[in-house]
């Protein structure tokens, strides 16, 4: 069972993520439990959506995606962000964290 931060989505995940703009590099960190969140750094300042559209396109490589795959669901103006990925199912997601 996938764990709350996780979830299946018709054909895809959603996937609940902590963002940390203006950061000095852009990496996928982990999970951080008292967030129950993916950590995600990004160089992008928040402004104009730079961050959001770093957020995507750091997930989708890390993923093996297109970024055109991946869409942010809610938090557009925040930090938490849920992120909608088509056509990658939790169990791939969870694979990616553990190794």
């Amino acid at each position: 069972m996938p764990p709350d931060w996780l979830r299946e989505a018709d054909g895809g995940s959603v996937i609940d993520i902590y963002v940390q703009a203006s950061a000095n590099r852009t990496e996928i960190i982990g999970i951080e439990p008292w967030r129950e969140r993916l950590k995600i750094s990004v160089t992008a300042r928040p402004r104009g959506g730079d961050a959001n559209r770093e957020v995507l396109q750091a997930l989708a490589e890390w993923m093996g995606a297109r970024v055109s795959e991946l869409s942010i669901v809610s938090g557009h103006s925040s930090r938490r962000k849920s992120v909608r990925i088509e056509g990658i199912g939790p169990n791939r997601i969870s694979a990616l964290l553990e190794g």
